[in-house]
């Protein structure tokens, strides 16, 4: 994955009305997630916008609250890519992920991100977009190619997640499917269902006609 270089400042004025006046800002709130999961109860000094989740069975999770600019996320958010954040608080250093973004029901506006922590121990699941390459047996013979997941879900070493999966669809006859169930890649873990279709080759009335006349 390409890196996307994040600064971020700590969080400590929380709730919906502090919310609202950093959005009057054009500001963003921001959860990190994915931190160290610790024991309860935590007496150590938490860091400025650090918090500890209760998760249960007497632990808890370290998540940050943060704060970014609208500017500074727009190439992160509106894109197809997808990038390893270099994300940078208070001049330390973590890597994370995109997990989850809230917009404005009718305003183009981001209202909340949700980032997760990642490293080079812990695998981790993420969109991944899907190139479709090659030239269909089933489009030479007049059928239409239908790309119906932009992305795979995938699950594995940050550093192993590819910018984009590439599946060959020479082979793909008329009529036929290309479902999860059957393609692999190195490394990574596909999380769709393995019966999910993730391209086709629709009959169209041009092949129809022709597959009519073939059988005259």
């Amino acid at each position: 994955m390409k890196t996307f270089q994040l600064t971020a400042e700590p969080r400590t004025d929380l709730g919906k009305k502090a919310a609202q006046a950093l959005r009057k800002e054009n500001k963003i709130p921001v959860v990190l997630n994915g931190g160290d999961v610790i024991a309860l109860p935590y007496d150590k000094e938490l860091k400025p916008g650090e918090k500890v989740v209760e998760i249960g069975n007497g632990k808890g999770l370290i998540t940050t609250d943060l704060v970014v600019t609208q500017d500074a996320v727009r190439k992160l958010v509106y894109t197809p890519d997808i990038y390893a954040i270099e994300l940078t608080v208070n001049g330390e250093t973590r890597m994370a992920v995109l997990k989850d973004i809230q917009f404005h029901p009718v305003k183009d506006q981001i209202l909340h991100i949700d980032l997760l922590e990642v490293s080079d121990k812990k695998p981790v699941a993420i969109e991944v977009p899907v190139k479709l390459e090659g030239h269909a047996e089933g489009v030479k013979a007049g059928g239409k190619l239908n790309l119906s997941m932009k992305k795979i879900r995938v699950k594995a070493i940050y550093t192993e997640i590819p910018e984009r999966v590439v599946i060959n669809v020479d082979h793909l006859g008329l009529g036929k499917t290309l479902q999860i169930g059957e393609l692999h890649f190195d490394g990574l873990e596909l999380m769709n269902a393995k019966n999910a279709v993730v391209c086709a080759v629709q009959l169209t009335r041009a092949a129809r006609g022709a597959q009519a006349n073939a059988g005259n």
